[in-house]
């Protein structure tokens, strides 16, 4: 009997849902701790961008069962959520005069590698009454750009995918031409940004 629905890895098994977890509870913990209570629209916006990130992964992952496209289309907000977040905790550190680290500072490479090798938020949580703001935010940003360069690689990886063994969905309509003519329009700019994101986490 042919198979329906194509199967996916089960989202919380991927490390970019995991890392995507982690920067949504390490961002509402920093906002409660380094933000103003009230008359901050930074604070819902972080928030909410974090938890967009996070929850367009499971949906997209969830929705790739029957469509590819959708799925894409899904993994992309993520991206774009994330992306949005990082530009929070970049202007944060920026207006307070603090430092974003990068190779050069002194503790960077110790930092880069516990995001690495670190997952799950319970390998987070005991840091996040003890960091400050500057290792805190940092830690976020090391963490948004893992995220983006893991889904980046992981829609290219869709897109091939797609092109080889066509969409569920897309096969069940005879759309699959159409389908892949969409695709390719939403992965184009992803190969453009994948050597900026590799070059800022060596071996994301």
């Amino acid at each position: 009997m042919q198979q329906v629905l194509k199967r996916q890895a089960p989202w919380r098994n991927t490390y970019f849902y995991q890392k995507s977890e982690v920067l949504y509870h390490l961002t509402y913990v920093f906002c409660k701790r380094f933000l103003p209570a009230h008359g901050d629209r930074t604070v819902d916006q972080m928030i909410q961008a974090a938890r967009s990130g996070k929850q367009n992964i499971v949906e997209g992952i969830e929705d790739g069962v029957a469509s590819t496209e959708m799925q894409l289309k899904l993994l992309n907000v993520a991206r774009s959520s994330i992306q949005e977040l990082r530009e929070d905790y970049r202007d944060y550190l920026i207006s307070r005069n603090l430092t974003i680290w990068t190779e050069s500072h002194n503790r960077y490479n110790k930092m880069l590698e516990f995001c690495k090798i670190h997952n799950r938020v319970e390998d987070y949580q005991p840091h996040f009454d003890k960091w400050n703001n500057e290792e805190m935010a940092n830690t976020a940003l090391t963490l948004c750009y893992m995220v983006d360069t893991m889904l980046n690689r992981h829609l290219i990886t869709l897109e091939q995918e797609f092109v080889t063994q066509g969409g569920i969905k897309e096969m069940r309509t005879q759309a699959a031409p159409i389908g892949i003519v969409r695709i390719a329009e939403i992965i184009a700019p992803l190969r453009a940004t994948l050597s900026v994101l590799a070059a800022h986490i060596p071996c994301a």
